[in-house]
């Protein structure tokens, strides 16, 4: 299908480099604006596609849509069968969609190609702030997820604990594991370290812990050997294909599922990277880190968001009563 010219609105004229634009440019104009990282550019592409598609078929101008059109839309997303799943969108997903268009219609605001976010005033799905739909891990389930890594043998079986390890002992989003590249990898005051660009573009930097630093470098010393050369020679992604392409996400999905499914873990066909994520800051706050710390770590703009992934955060056993009975008790004592 084409790509429509968008006519600009009297009021205003938009800027000459986008002038006759169709939806991608403006849609690529927008991402360049934006400080993201390639799986998030990615995913707000494919989420204004969508919405520009669903015009195109209803013959709707994308520029003179208002918030009835969206609201048809929202409703329609929650609604209809999707075609990779058969299954509607969840109201997250949805809600995730429509964040994205509304930065889309906000960057056009400024260009003013359109004189106002038709989404500001779309009636958007309520979203429970403190559930999350992704399946956790016990401590328990990720020691025996990462055993059944080191059980593993074979040509991938070094690379294969390498991404585990990044995943449990750091948290790491699998947009951001799989981007890491051997450049990224460092030392700094004698600790280990990994730089790289987080969710909205933020520069972020970890410290690889003794276990993980074992696994990179016996998985790079192997990948050396059969290059053969040195480890300080390889270039490229940090984690890579049998033919030295850079490991994508559906990969590391069906890593984490193959892992769980040896390790004996009843949810593994429901889990995902991402189930590594919500247990570090289920372990991390249970051992006591301060909420600000697991927040830093885990580049959270919102603590409100950490507490979502802490999933012991209702547990009575961490009822503050029993830290101020305590200290009285030991006052009176």
């Amino acid at each position: 299908m084409s790509s429509p010219e968008f006519p600009v609105p009297s009021r205003g004229a938009a800027r000459p480099a986008l002038r006759g634009a169709g939806p991608g440019d403006f849609t690529e104009a927008w991402l360049r604006n934006r400080r993201l990282s390639e799986h998030t550019r990615d995913a707000y592409r494919r989420d204004v596609a969508g919405w520009l598609a669903w015009c195109a078929v209803r013959e709707l101008d994308p520029l003179r849509a208002n918030f009835l059109d969206v609201n048809t839309y929202g409703r329609e997303l929650e609604s209809d069968p999707a075609a990779r799943t058969g299954r509607p969108l969840t109201p997250a997903t949805v809600a995730r969609k429509l964040s994205a268009l509304s930065s889309w219609y906000d960057f056009l605001v400024k260009l003013r190609a359109v004189e106002a976010n038709p989404v500001s005033g779309a009636d958007r799905p309520r979203i429970d702030r403190d559930h999350s739909a992704t399946v956790g891990l016990t401590p328990e389930e990720v020691d025996a997820l990462l055993a059944a890594a080191e059980a593993e043998a074979g040509p991938t079986a070094a690379r294969n604990r390498a991404a585990v390890a990044l995943l449990a002992d750091l948290g790491l989003r699998v947009g951001e594991l799989v981007s890491l590249d051997l450049a990224d990898l460092g030392a700094e005051r004698g600790h280990r370290s990994v730089r790289f660009v987080g969710k909205g573009g933020k520069p972020r930097r970890r410290a690889l812990t003794p276990s993980t630093t074992y696994a990179v470098d016996a998985y790079l010393a192997e990948r050396a050997a059969e290059a053969r050369v040195t480890v300080p020679e390889l270039t490229g992604p940090l984690l890579v294909t049998a033919t030295g392409g850079r490991l994508d996400r559906h990969s590391v999905f069906r890593l984490v599922r193959r892992l769980a499914r040896t390790a004996g873990i009843p949810a593994w066909a429901k889990l995902s990277p991402h189930s590594l994520r919500h247990a570090f800051a289920t372990t991390a706050r249970a051992e006591g880190v301060p909420l600000e710390d697991v927040q830093d770590a885990m580049g959270h703009a919102d603590p409100r968001t950490t507490r979502r992934y802490d999933r012991d955060r209702h547990n009575l056993d961490r009822d503050p009563a029993y830290v101020i009975w305590a200290a009285r008790a030991r006052r009176r004592g």
